[in-house]
């Protein structure tokens, strides 16, 4: 399976603006023989729009998720982006991701970073879930999600062998380790290839890290971005790794009886 990962500096609230930049990255993927397109958390809409999310979000069969939809269809690729969701009363920060065939799968951030994002959002309350893409079994998370063992863990358990993950993250050292040392150690400690796609440049007062990687199940770089706008591509093969598992079987040896809390 050849993946893609689209590393972008979002227009605010300006959704024909940045589906303009994921045609542009869908037609060069598909040129390369991508079967998969993965772009940022919110990049539908931008991340940095506090109260404007509300005048932006929509259901999932809205405008957004259709166009996606138009898209991959059109340049016959899976895609997976970050929109804000209108669900009722509800407003989330969600990824989608759409096939050719026109299927598609959501998730929703369970878990929200800082004051705006809480203000924002509501935070999702199902747990990810596993599903089936070109053969590899996959699962979505969305940022901050990453960052905690027990979400990934719980991904690899069900059976993923690759994590998408849409982020947002800002530009910092802190950030910055996130990009280089967490999502490694994340991909390395449960067998699993990730795809981490980060916005970049800036939005109002936003300053984005970049740092876009895809990581193979033993922790290694495969792709990795800089800081500026850029597409990456992959190939990744489950089975190329089995001898990285068999050495490392943290799945298998695991003892959870010891790690109940209660």
């Amino acid at each position: 399976m050849k993946i893609a990962v689209i590393q972008m500096q979002p227009v605010a609230a300006d959704i024909r603006a940045n589906l303009e930049k994921i045609v542009q990255a869908a037609e060069s993927a598909s040129a390369m023989g991508a079967d998969l397109l993965l772009a940022p958390e919110l990049a539908l809409s931008g991340y940095a729009l506090g109260p404007r999310f509300a005048d932006v979000a929509e259901p999932r069969d809205g405008n957004m998720v259709s166009a996606l939809l138009d898209i991959a269809a059109e340049f016959e690729l899976a895609i997976c982006a970050g929109f804000p969701e209108r669900d009722g009363s509800g407003i989330y920060n969600s990824a989608v991701l759409v096939r050719p065939d026109g299927s598609a799968e959501c998730y929703r951030k369970t878990h929200l970073y800082g004051e705006a994002e809480r203000a924002a959002f509501r935070p999702g309350d199902e747990r990810p879930h596993v599903f089936d893409l070109c053969g590899i079994r996959t699962g979505m998370l969305v940022c901050y999600d990453v960052e905690f063992p027990e979400n990934v863990r719980s991904l690899a358990l069900a059976g993923a062998e690759l994590v998408l993950v849409p982020t947002a993250l800002p530009n910092g050292v802190i950030s910055r380790r996130i990009a280089d040392m967490v999502v490694p150690v994340r991909a390395l400690e449960n067998g699993v290839f990730i795809a981490y796609a980060d916005l970049c440049g800036s939005e109002g007062e936003m300053r984005y890290g970049g740092r876009s990687v895809i990581v193979s199940p033993d922790g290694d770089e495969i792709a990795r971005a800089g800081m500026g706008e850029t597409l990456l591509i992959a190939e990744i093969d489950p089975d190329a790794y089995l001898e990285a598992r068999r050495q490392n079987p943290y799945l298998t040896d695991r003892r959870p009886l010891l790690y109940r809390l209660d």
